[in-house]
């Protein structure tokens, strides 16, 4: 789904960016190499990147657990 019309990013692009290590909406702009233009996306990009953090978080919990 397009996130940022702007620029065309789709979540699975914000969600690429985040798992090489973005952490900031201007991290994953920077990373899918454009910036912010109207400013529309930027809550909806900052929710994606949590979303994908905390998805990265349970995983390696849930890795750990499994290996404990």
């Amino acid at each position: 789904m397009y996130v940022c019309l702007c620029n065309a990013l789709t979540n699975t692009r914000i969600e690429e960016a985040v798992a090489d290590g973005a952490r900031r909406p201007r991290d994953v702009y920077g990373a899918c190499g454009c910036r912010a233009q109207c400013g529309t996306c930027t809550k909806a990009v900052l929710c994606l990147i949590r979303e994908a953090l905390a998805g990265t978080s349970a995983a390696t919990a849930s890795h750990a657990a499994a290996e404990g």
